[in-house]
């Protein structure tokens, strides 16, 4: 190898060094917020969070290396959630997962309203004053609901167009469950 090779590998690879040292250092850890409105040791929300778990690996993100997730299990109790909710927002994660339907979501938005807050099975997002609308959220909640209300009534028609010889219509529900008026309402 001739000298004047030998100076150029090496004035290369101190070049080089830092630049592969930039690129080897580790991305920052996300943080994610979730709020279970059950005991910890509910057997279907550990399921559920499992599930949660193992998507997000699947995507890439590892729990305790890439990214760390900090639950709070708050069973039902209103102080317990609101208690929980503020411990999560004062954490500043990336985004809060409202993971047990309406209950912790209103908790959550009174504790921050710039942290993201993403919800699943929630009854009402729009009645409940989550959501401005469905199409256009705003603010910094976003999520997912049951089902939307308004099929409600394309459940009539369904009906209407399979049996059109039908002129009256009974509909069974619980007058104690929230989403069975809002249903039965939004078929009017």
């Amino acid at each position: 190898m001739r000298r004047r090779d030998f100076v150029r590998g090496i004035a290369g690879s101190t070049v080089a060094w830092p630049l592969a040292a930039h690129a080897q250092r580790p991305e920052r850890v996300r943080r994610i917020g979730v709020l279970m409105a059950s005991a910890a040791d509910d057997s279907e929300n550990q399921a559920r969070m499992a599930a949660f778990l193992q998507s997000l690996a699947q995507s890439g993100w590892i729990d305790g290396r890439n990214v760390r997730i900090d639950t709070r299990w708050a069973t039902t109790n209103a102080d317990d959630l609101r208690r929980h909710a503020a411990e999560l927002a004062a954490l500043a994660p990336d985004v809060i997962l409202a993971a047990s339907g309406t209950s912790t979501v209103a908790p959550l938005l009174q504790a921050t309203r710039t942290v993201p807050i993403v919800f699943v099975v929630v009854i009402d997002p729009v009645g409940a004053g989550f959501v401005a609308s469905l199409a256009r959220p705003g603010g910094n909640a976003t999520g997912f609901l049951m089902f939307e209300y308004g099929l409600s009534g394309k459940w009539l028609e369904v009906l209407k167009q399979i049996a059109p010889g039908v002129k009256r219509v009974a509909v069974l529900r619980d007058p104690t469950i929230e989403a069975s008026r809002l249903a039965s309402h939004a078929a009017n």
